[in-house]
This record gives C-alpha cells, sequence and structure tokens, in this order.
C-alpha cells in the first residue's frame, strides 16, 4: 500500500514487544496485567475494493454516488448487456410503451434519450435470456432533462416483475443506479425503466446485467471475509540478545471478536437468569427493545421514568456489553407519547427539544450510537407539525447535546425490498446530505432495520454498496425475518451477506424474548433452547471466530497465523526462559499484510 511501517516499542522489566504496523489499522494497544501499556496513534487509509483475485467471475463492490458530467464505464463490461455504452448506435435496443428514442451525443459522449413520454413505463428497453436461480449485478447512469427525479430498473420476466433498484435522477449530470435481483426462472426477460413523471425525458448510459451463480456469490463472500474480518500475524520469539529462538512454544487464544454482532434486549432479561447466561455467553452489543423510547420514558407530560433503561444499562456494562441509544424520535405518528396528539406546534417543538436534551444527556457517553430519528423516509409526524426542516434540527441539537458518538438515521426497506421506492438508498441519501447540510461536523452512521421477507442478496450488495461510498459506519440495527419454512435460511443467507459485506460495521438482530413472544422471530423457546434460527446464529458466530492456535517458532524464531479480527492472549514459552504472556487488542482493525511481533524472552 505504500505506507510507511510506523514501529512502536513497549518495555517492561523482562519483555521487549518490538510491533511492527505493516498496513492499513484503526485502533491498536497492548495490554500487559490489565494495564495498558502503550496505545498507537490511529492511522486511516484509504483503496479500493473492487473484486478478487479468485477462480469465480469477481464482484465490483464499486459505486459511486456523486453526480458526473460523464457516466463511467459500465461495471463488469457490461455484463450481458448488449451495446451497453451505446457507441453502436440503438442496437440492442428498441422503444418500450409509447416512447420515442434515439441515441445523442455531448462532449463526446454517446448515450441513449427517451422522450415524448405518456406512461410512466414509456422508456428503451433490451430484450434477455435470464437464468434459474442465478443473482443479477445491475447498474445503469441516469439523466433527466429538468429537476430530479425518481427512475427505477424494471425487468419484465415470464414469472413476474422484477425490480432491479432506482435512483434519484438530476439533470445536467449524471447519476449511477446500481441493484440487483434473483432470477426464479429460466426464460426470457426484458429490462426497462420507469419514472412517474411523463413530462421529463430519461438518458440512459453505461449499462451493466452480470450474472453470477449462487456459488460465485458464496466465493465473494469468503474471499471478503478473508479480506476485511481476517489478518495475518507473526510473532517472533529472541532472546535478551536478540538471537532468534526456535522451538518455543506459542498459543493464542482469542477473548473477544472484533466485529460487533448483537441481539435486542428488553426488562424481561433483568429477572431471568438462564435468559441472561443464554445472551450473555453470544453478544457483545445490544439495543433496548422499547425501553428507552419516549413512550416509555414520559407516559404523562414532565413524568420521566427512566427506570427500566437504567437498568438494562447497568446490566450491560457488568457484562460489558455495548449498547446503542435507540431511539431518540420516531416519527411513525401510531408511535409517540400520548399526550403528545393534542399539542400545539410551539408545544411540540419545546417537547422535543426537551426530550432530545433529557435522554441523550443522561446516557452520554455510555452509549456507542444513538438513533435518533427513526424510519424518517415513510413517516413525517414532527415536519408535518414543525415544517420540513425539522429533521435536519433534530440532529444539530442532539449533537449539541452528545457530539461523542455516530448520530443514525434508521430506516426500514433501504435494503430489504427494491419495490419501497420511498427508502431507496438514493432517497436515504437525499434525507442524509439535508441532515449534514445543517451538522456538517456531526458524526453520522446509516441504520437499516432490515426487517427481511424473502432476501433478495444481489439487491442488499448492491445497496449496501452505494451507501458504502459515503464513508459513514453502517449497522444492520434490527435484522429480523418473517416468520415461514425458510426463516433460518434466510437468516443465514443475511448475516453472511452482511457480515462479509467491506462497508458494513456491526449486526443487531431484533430477537428480544419475553414471555409472549418476540417482534417477528426468536432465537429460542421459553426455555432457553435454540430454535432453528438460533442455531443459526451460534453457528455462524463459531465460524467467525478464531480456534485455539498452538505451535512451535520455526528455525528463525517465527510463528504464523491468520485470525479474525479481536482480541487476543497470547502465551509464549521456551526451556531457557519463563513463561511471557500478554493480549493483544486490535478493534475493527483493517490489516491487509502481515503484523509482527518481536518478543524478547
Amino acid at each position: 500500500m505504500g505506507m510507511e511501517a510506523p514501529i512502536c516499542t513497549v518495555r517492561n522489566d523482562s519483555v521487549l514487544y518490538r510491533i511492527l504496523y505493516l498496513n492499513i489499522f484503526r485502533n491498536y494497544s497492548i495490554v500487559e496485567n490489565n494495564s495498558i501499556l502503550n496505545t498507537v496513534k490511529r492511522y486511516s487509509n484509504s483503496f479500493s475494493f473492487t473484486g478478487f483475485e479468485a477462480n469465480a467471475l469477481p464482484y465490483d463492490y464499486t459505486a459511486s454516488i456523486e453526480c458526473l458530467e460523464t457516466p463511467l464505464k459500465p461495471l463488469h463490461g457490461g455484463g450481458i448487456i448488449l451495446n451497453p455504452e451505446l457507441n453502436m448506435g440503438l442496437k440492442g435496443w428498441q422503444a418500450f410503451g409509447d416512447a420515442k428514442i434515439e441515441q445523442r451525443e455531448l462532449a463526446g459522449n454517446k448515450f441513449v434519450a427517451v422522450h415524448a413520454r405518456n406512461h410512466p413505463t414509456d422508456s428503451i428497453s433490451q430484450k434477455l435470456y435470464l437464468q434459474q436461480e442465478t443473482l443479477y449485478s445491475f447498474s445503469a447512469w441516469i439523466q433527466v432533462s429538468e429537476g430530479n427525479e425518481a427512475v427505477a430498473a424494471v425487468f419484465k420476466t415470464g414469472t413476474g416483475f422484477k425490480h432491479g433498484g432506482a435512483v434519484v435522477a438530476e439533470s445536467k449530470c449524471w447519476s449511477m443506479l446500481k441493484g440487483g435481483f434473483t432470477s426464479d426462472a429460466t426464460g426470457p426477460a426484458e429490462l426497462y425503466f420507469e419514472s412517474k413523471n411523463t413530462s421529463i425525458e430519461i438518458w440512459v448510459d453505461s449499462i451493466s446485467l452480470q450474472p453470477f451463480t449462487t456459488e460465485e456469490w458464496a466465493s465473494h463472500q469468503d474471499q471478503s471475509i478473508k479480506k476485511v474480518r481476517k489478518a495475518k500475524v507473526r510473532i517472533q520469539a529472541i532472546d535478551k540478545q536478540g538471537n532468534p529462538l526456535s522451538n518455543a512454544t506459542i498459543t493464542i487464544q482469542q477473548n473477544k471478536p472484533g466485529f460487533p454482532i448483537g441481539c435486542a434486549i428488553n426488562k424481561s432479561i433483568l429477572k431471568n437468569t438462564p435468559y441472561q447466561k443464554w445472551f450473555t455467553s453470544r453478544f457483545t452489543v445490544t439495543t433496548f427493545e422499547d425501553e428507552m423510547k419516549w413512550y416509555s420514558t414520559e407516559v404523562s407530560p414532565g413524568h420521566e421514568d427512566y427506570t427500566s433503561a437504567d437498568a438494562l444499562l447497568s446490566f450491560a456494562k457488568q457484562h460489558n456489553i455495548a449498547v446503542r441509544g435507540h431511539n431518540v424520535l420516531w416519527d411513525d405518528p401510531k408511535c409517540q407519547p400520548g399526550w403528545l396528539y393534542s399539542l400545539s406546534p410551539a408545544e411540540l417543538s419545546s417537547a422535543v427539544h426537551k426530550r432530545i436534551v433529557s435522554v441523550m444527556s443522561r446516557y452520554r457517553g455510555q452509549l456507542i450510537a444513538w438513533d435518533v430519528v427513526n424510519e424518517n423516509l415513510h413517516f413525517s409526524f414532527f415536519e408535518s407539525k414543525l415544517g420540513d426542516q425539522a429533521t435536519p434540527n433534530f440532529y444539530r441539537l442532539a449533537h449539541a447535546v452528545d457530539w461523542s458518538v455516530p448520530l443514525f438515521l434508521n430506516e426500514y426497506n433501504t435494503i430489504e425490498d427494491s419495490r419501497d421506492w420511498a427508502a431507496t438508498p438514493a432517497k436515504y441519501l437525499q434525507k442524509l446530505r439535508q441532515i449534514q447540510g445543517l451538522t456538517r461536523n456531526a458524526k453520522m452512521g446509516i441504520g437499516l432495520e432490515s426487517h427481511f421477507g424473502t432476501p433478495n442478496l444481489a439487491y442488499m450488495r448492491a445497496s449496501l454498496d452505494t451507501l458504502g461510498a459515503t464513508g459513514l459506519p453502517i449497522w444492520l440495527t434490527e435484522l429480523d425475518v418473517l416468520s415461514g419454512p425458510n426463516q433460518a435460511k434466510y437468516l443465514e443467507q443475511i448475516l453472511m451477506e452482511a457480515y462479509s459485506h467491506p462497508k458494513v460495521d456491526g449486526i443487531v438482530i431484533w430477537a428480544a424474548w419475553k414471555p409472549q413472544g418476540c417482534y417477528r422471530m426468536c432465537l429460542t423457546d421459553n426455555n432457553f433452547n435454540n430454535l432453528a434460527t438460533g442455531n443459526v446464529v451460534d453457528n455462524l458466530l463459531r465460524q467467525w471466530q478464531s480456534r485455539a492456535v498452538s505451535g512451535l517458532t520455526d528455525t528463525r524464531g517465527f510463528f504464523e497465523a491468520t485470525l479474525f479480527h479481536g482480541d487476543y492472549e497470547i502465551n509464549i514459552t521456551h526451556p531457557s526462559s519463563s513463561a511471557h504472556s500478554f493480549v493483544v487488542v486490535s478493534t475493527n482493525a483493517s490489516l491487509q499484510s502481515p503484523l509482527t511481533f518481536q518478543v524478547s524472552v
């Protein structure tokens, strides 16, 4: 990567640790006898993640969220699309519906323009042939003749319509639409574009449709996990004179995973020992299902009660479990404290201000994130009463109260359902930019509720690609799957897709247990025996942790291992010296080359 390797040296009475940082990382420290000896300055670097060196056809994780003067080249060379850059006139393309189409050229760039549209579906089309159980990655660059409008890609098949994704296209520049779908049948299909505003022209260029088998898709996940979730570590044992020690025994034991995976809880856990044991043996992060929400903490105006939230936070701290704050405000009109509905706009504004300051100042410094506004793309309870700038103003106040952790916009269907135009990645980014326009210095985060039915993995991955182009932390915040015979299977697919994606930073499963049942998905029965969904989670947690490693150093004193990111205890023994033990703490690091320790024993 061309980054000069900084060296950190830590000494105590009998042990010298010389740590060589060879590549990109975020945080690193060594702990000896439970005290931090040294913390290394945070480094960051940017890199392109565009595919893998593998036998399978690589997947291109890149996406653009900028509106460009000229569209970029089509991903995957256009895949199976004929004439993807419109350099051969209109070959392969025809009018769809009543539209008129023509090839145009601006500044040397050729594209197709659709005009004289009378219906939303009037556009261009290309006939295709799809294969059953194949995942298709789709992208295109879109421009409209005036204003900005949502434009969607749709695939008409023999079994129905597949929605490939949508983008908010602008005039005078090109926007990238990235999406995808899984074909459930083999046979002919037709790609076309759709926009509800029939008065605009739709311009299209750099179209790509790349098929992947399920085996290729899984290989992308495996390769990505190796690249972004694991690191190679080398340990060299030397004597006090600096000579390498061969046949030193090295044992490495993982204490904690680096990637946070958790599950929601509620107050039912506080007096239920079996539930506590089951939960704390698995998860490193949690969200309170209802106990921090406004309708729980202020049932009547002016009478705040944080008893349950305080107790849950105390429980989490006791077990070293991180907590996400959820939520400060909820835009769904059905999810407000009952007394809120009768307030005037001025009274409501005062109540909201008091709510933000109260809950966020109370828990400031004790949480890892805040879901400041919930479901703002689907609902507008506060905007309808306080104006269009209500949400950005909420975030500006939230940042003033707690500037220490990321502030998330939490939304559903952004990665779950390509048919929901209200919450597409483009719509999410549009709202995010509005918030950032008023809160430029705030740490923002992307919260994706992830309430799935049947997962569309190709669309999910493409949506994460698009959102990931912001560089902001991305969490799946409320992951569950609708009940059905394939619930456990779908849960495994979604968890694999999320964990393997290079831009996802954490996952919280929405399966808080209570005697009357869970929201949509439980992981255990009432005796805390795993259901099929719980077995999926346990199997993956085991798969994503490093087993204990033991071995001998070679003739040069080296021992090498590939480990998942996390916290590790390392023990070194040699016949010529007493044993030494230390803990390596590497939080969410992105180590691309071997990390080398040189240890004097």
